[in-house]
């Protein structure tokens, strides 16, 4: 069956950490006007999340990753400029340093309160913030049919982002204990392999049907079709202090779909692997980020990252010419020589406490840098 060419639109999803400037710690109870003065400035662009202390931005609907690099920089900027009259902060990153998730209270809002009602104490530990990447891909079956190949290049997104080694102040040895958190909820992780949309339409209808759940938006896979739009959600990956690491994993992200579709139409397909074997490069991503490499399956062996990430845009050399984004997805080598978030925080954080720093003022400085990291753009970007 022929399908119509996807169009290949893109938008991002970002969380923030609000944090007090004086005491680097969560702020727990937001001034009741912030939340508004943000949409006044940003529309439906921003929104509140789960925890008080979190807030979400979305870009528009974008036509290139250069619209998306304008708005994501948009939205930084104005959620921190707003922010900044209370003496806070956004930091984007997925876990805060030191913050402890009993301190914290969760929105007011009838979707969250039902949220904490049905899921308790887990959902109250989802002092956690993840970027989500959607991909226009109108056609249902396509877009079922992509996500069962893409599910192979997640890990390698992931290993891209971390940005959460930290917890309740404590190193957990992992670059990115988001994962370990946010498994934790139902239906999470990667998702099942489906033959069609129509397919995935009455695998769902069970659980509607049992009123376990109302749609489909309360599966939080690292992969999904979107319930509100005709797109592929991408949301394994950490949130990205820098917004060039966030621009190169969304860039790859769409040039991964479009890989994918460009095999589809010479009836051809990436090889769908056991999702057992993909969630071991997973759990490798979760625990080492791009320090230990992943497994390549053909190969059979474990293969170093800056390896496998060459290889891979070797392949998408037509998809790079074609979103005219060879900067944004190379940089992915500049991620893996320079090290992600979680690997300079606990650069950083080792460092500091070699010095003779205190621990909580190692775990502050941190917090520091991630505030500074947040706002800042590489000059001609």
């Amino acid at each position: 069956m022929r399908h119509t060419a996807p169009t290949f639109t893109i938008g991002v999803e970002e969380e923030y950490l609000i944090v007090d400037k004086i005491t680097r710690d969560l702020v727990q109870s937001p001034p009741k006007e912030l939340m508004q003065k943000c949409e006044e400035a940003l529309k439906k662009q921003v929104s509140p999340e789960f925890l008080k202390s979190q807030i979400e931005v979305g870009t528009c609907v974008c036509h290139s990753i250069a619209d998306v690099r304008q708005q994501l920089k948009h939205l930084r900027s104005t959620i921190s400029e707003i922010v900044g009259h209370y003496n806070l902060a956004p930091i984007a990153s997925s876990t805060h340093p030191f913050a402890l998730w009993a301190q914290q209270a969760h929105t007011d809002k009838e979707r969250y309160n039902e949220l904490a009602h049905d899921l308790q104490h887990v959902v109250r530990r989802m002092l956690i913030c993840g970027m989500h990447v959607h991909i226009g891909i109108e056609d249902d079956d396509l877009r079922i049919d992509i996500m069962n190949q893409a599910c192979y290049f997640l890990p390698h997104l992931l290993a891209l982002s971390t940005s959460s080694p930290f917890w309740q102040g404590e190193k957990t040895g992992l670059k990115s204990y988001r994962l370990s958190v946010f498994d934790e909820l139902p239906r999470t992780g990667m998702p099942t392999q489906f033959q069609s949309y129509s397919e995935y339409e009455r695998t769902i209808k069970v659980l509607q049907n049992a009123g376990l759940i109302e749609d489909a938006s309360k599966l939080w896979w690292d992969l999904r079709p979107s319930v509100r739009f005709p797109t592929l959600e991408m949301r394994i990956t950490d949130t990205c202090p820098l917004i060039e690491d966030a621009i190169c994993i969304a860039a790859l992200f769409l040039c991964i779909c479009r890989f994918l579709y460009r095999l589809k139409s010479q009836n051809k397909r990436w090889r769908t692997y056991a999702l057992f074997l993909i969630n071991e490069n997973r759990w490798r991503a979760q625990r080492h980020g791009l320090e230990e490499g992943l497994v390549d399956f053909g190969k059979g062996k474990i293969v170093p990252c800056s390896e496998l990430l060459q290889e891979l845009i070797s392949l998408l050399e037509e998809d790079i010419s074609y979103f005219n984004c060879e900067k944004e997805v190379h940089h992915a080598l500049t991620i893996v020589k320079r090290g992600t978030s979680a690997e300079r925080q606990i650069k950083l954080y080792d460092a500091l406490i070699a010095e003779g720093k205190p621990k909580q003022e190692a775990l502050s400085s941190l917090v520091d840098k991630l505030i500074e990291e947040t706002v800042k753009y590489t000059p001609g970007q």
